[in-house]
């Protein structure tokens, strides 16, 4: 199924009911007063998060969505139904903005959240409402308002753990299928990536984590230059970035360049992503021969001034790929215990937990 991350749709709520002007008439009683009913609210229309979907692709064939018109008000004190509210499912990890003001309206980031994106127009006053002493027989009654009506633009942003960084053919593809169930297509040219595509990692019971294979960047990819930046927006909710580069490049260019190549990027494009969690991942170490590997690597981390984790792997002949997966999930299993530690602690306690005060 082709991955559509982007759509702009419209969504107009009901209209509400228009109030009624009526008098009530019966046998002997020719000149009853105002009976007319309020008219009904108009439906209003709602985003549900919807697990089983991934894609937004289903708005490119409808983009237009109105809610029911509430009914208007009827004699003999009957108030108008009020109109159906409109549902529209939408993957987890949407993020919706208006179109007008820009403004983010929600971000729905669990299954079963809804989001109210337009309200429905409320019911008009039937003439019951303006009987007074002076006028006991109003002909008044008021319309229903209208119902909102926006223009929204929804942004799917993908909701994974980790997610993998790096030049076009750098082996993101090969690493994905290396180590989780999925299959993305992998080809030895650039841009075999079209599409993000999601692997779950099982390490074993309650030990799992998503990973997620974006399209390589380029340089200049922040201003708009090649895949990658259409796809740039799914790292913001990764907790790790595992920057895969390879080792030894067919073209002879330098792995230290490339590396702050991407940093650039991610900077321009937002620099808190440049500061979350990233490890270096060498990949292909297969095309070196054996007794030199672990020096080029060396050399490569030396010089980029690395400080945080690297790996020397070689995704194709999975070697030292569980090695990272299980290194990661040790990441993730600290930084819960971390968060349980801050939790438990006591107002007022700032003692570092396992610490023995005698």
């Amino acid at each position: 199924m082709k991955f559509v991350d982007e759509a702009i749709i419209k969504v107009h709520a009901g209209d509400g009911g228009n109030g009624c002007i009526s008098f009530r008439r019966e046998k002997f009683i020719p000149f009853g007063g105002p009976d007319g009913g309020d008219g009904g609210t108009g439906g209003s229309v709602w985003l549900v998060a919807d697990e089983g979907l991934n894609t937004l692709i289903d708005f490119r064939h409808q983009r237009s969505f109105k809610a029911q018109r509430g009914q208007n008000g009827m004699g003999s004190d009957m108030y108008g139904k009020g109109g159906e509210d409109t549902t529209i499912r939408v993957p987890v990890g949407t993020v919706v903005t208006n179109v007008d003001t820009d403004e983010q309206i929600g971000d729905l980031t669990s299954h079963g959240q809804r989001l109210l994106v337009a309200q429905g127009g409320k019911g008009g006053l039937g003439n019951i409402h303006f009987k007074s002493s002076v006028n006991r027989a109003p002909r008044k009654s008021t319309p229903g308002t209208p119902g909102e009506l926006r223009e929204l633009k929804l942004e799917l942003k993908l909701l994974a753990d980790v997610g993998l960084l790096g030049f076009p053919n750098a082996g993101k593809s090969t690493f994905i299928r290396a180590v989780s169930a999925a299959t993305p297509r992998v080809a030895d040219y650039p841009f075999t990536t079209l599409h993000p595509n999601l692997g779950v990692v099982s390490l074993g019971t309650d030990q799992s984590f998503v990973i997620a294979d974006i399209p390589g960047l380029i340089e200049g990819a922040a201003e708009g230059a090649g895949l990658g930046i259409q796809f740039l927006r799914h790292l913001a909710r990764t907790r790790l970035l595992l920057h895969l580069v390879d080792v030894a490049p067919m073209d002879g260019s330098d792995v230290v360049e490339q590396v702050h190549a991407i940093e650039q990027e991610l900077e321009k494009f937002d620099p808190e992503l440049l500061g979350r969690p990233r490890w270096l991942v060498l990949n292909k170490a297969d095309v070196l021969p054996e007794d030199e590997r672990q020096a080029v690597a060396e050399d490569i981390v030396k010089r980029l001034g690395w400080t945080q984790p690297w790996f020397l792997v070689s995704a194709i002949a999975r070697e030292n790929t569980m090695a990272v997966c299980q290194q990661v999930q040790r990441f993730f299993e600290e930084q819960k215990q971390a968060r349980e530690g801050r939790n438990d602690m006591l107002p007022g306690d700032v003692r570092l937990r396992g610490e023995d005060h005698n």
